[in-house]
């Protein structure tokens, strides 16, 4: 059983946050929090929320009935991703009245929690 969470328009370039996912990527879901914990990196900060998120996510699923509760030792991160987002494009005056452009990177980052 699988279940996920995304956290949509992180003010962050993927690539920076790629660094981050790729080490918590296969690990058991309470690891990947305490290693998330002690990662001084920002990028850090928005995958530990988004693997808190998953597990609500997944507290409240079995909540409701939707499938059998299961331990939160037992989640394993199967898949956490960092997907390019909207980039916002700003201009700054350069010499001789010629503009230099201003890319505001965001991202997607999404962790997908199984049981197998």
């Amino acid at each position: 059983m699988e279940v996920y969470a995304v956290t949509r328009n992180v003010p962050m370039s993927a690539q920076k946050m790629r660094e981050v996912v790729r080490q918590i990527q296969g690990l058991p879901a309470l690891q990947a929090q305490a290693l998330l914990s002690f990662i001084p990196r920002k990028g850090a900060r928005y995958a530990a929320q988004t693997l808190k998120s998953a597990l609500a996510n997944a507290e409240e699923l079995a909540r409701q009935g939707k499938f059998e509760r299961v331990r939160p030792e037992q989640w394993r991160i199967r898949l956490a991703v960092a997907e390019t987002g909207v980039t916002y494009k700003r201009f700054i005056p350069k010499a001789r009245g010629a503009a230099g452009p201003i890319r505001k990177r965001h991202c997607h980052v999404r962790i997908v929690l199984s049981t197998d």
